[in-house]
């Protein structure tokens, strides 16, 4: 039984968030997310989606750091489908972006000017995706994210890792420490990532802190499908699928266009 929803903060929602600390924590996230692997649930739910769709790419919202872009991208390619990236963010991590894009300079793009997910620019066609982020947006934000890409014609899936569960709750406690015995590995080498980690640990508290929020923030399938009600030209999907042997799950949610959905 999820506990009940809060719609806390973020830090790295803020405006007055400094970038530094912002860019080091979802490189964080990102090396996590490739480290785990964790982007092998999503695959067949992503290449059917593109598939019913008939996307030729992928825009993806509120990216991060990457997120698991990268590895997904790859593994698509082993199902047989080049599908190219765009990497967005309303605070672009440009430093990560541009590394991404050049170790896949035919399949990785970005846009250097901030996307908001809920005022999406048309010329930025293709499935909206969207990694580990739905839940910085409270209900009639969300729901506004939902809605741009209705009116944009866009297929939009949604993907989440975040439960309100007490069993995906309480490791997150530890957090500064898998931060800290992550920073090592994490690449390209930065001074000021052991700078704000070890010495001033303000990338430890960031991620601790907005790791647990975002547990208290997630959608249930139930609140993701009514948040949909009244977008009735999609046809919308809904789920959960477990992630290998761990406690946790992706909860997901898709909505294609009915004109293309039904198209021979």
């Amino acid at each position: 039984m999820p506990i009940p929803r809060l719609q806390l903060f973020e830090l790295e929602d803020f405006p007055w968030f400094p970038s530094t600390i912002r860019d080091l924590a979802t490189d964080y996230l990102h090396f996590m997310e490739t480290r785990f692997a964790l982007h092998k649930p999503v695959i067949p739910l992503l290449r059917d989606i593109l598939q019913q769709s008939k996307a030729a790419g992928i825009v993806d919202l509120c990216s991060g750091g990457g997120g698991p872009v990268p590895a997904a991208r790859e593994a698509l390619r082993e199902c047989g489908m080049d599908c190219p990236f765009t990497l967005t963010d309303k605070y672009p991590n440009l430093q990560a972006f541009r590394r991404h894009s050049a170790l896949h300079p035919a399949g990785i793009f970005f846009a250097a000017q901030p996307v908001d997910a809920t005022a999406v620019p048309r010329e930025l066609a293709g499935l909206r995706t969207m990694f580990n982020a739905f839940h910085h947006f409270p209900p009639e934000s969300a729901r506004r994210v939902l809605g741009c890409a209705v009116e944009a014609g866009q297929p939009i899936a949604v993907f989440e890792i975040p439960e309100r569960r007490i069993a995906n709750i309480l490791p997150l406690v530890f957090t500064p420490l898998f931060v800290a015995l992550a920073t090592p590995a994490i690449r390209p080498f930065r001074w000021r990532r052991l700078l704000f980690t070890y010495l001033i640990p303000l990338v430890p508290v960031t991620c601790w802190w907005d790791g647990l929020v975002s547990q208290f923030r997630a959608y249930t399938v139930a609140e993701m499908l009514e948040l949909t009600h009244g977008l009735d030209d999609y046809e919308w999907h809904s789920g959960r699928k477990a992630i290998g042997a761990s406690p946790g799950h992706i909860t997901w949610l898709s909505g294609i266009p009915k004109a293309i959905r039904h198209k021979p």
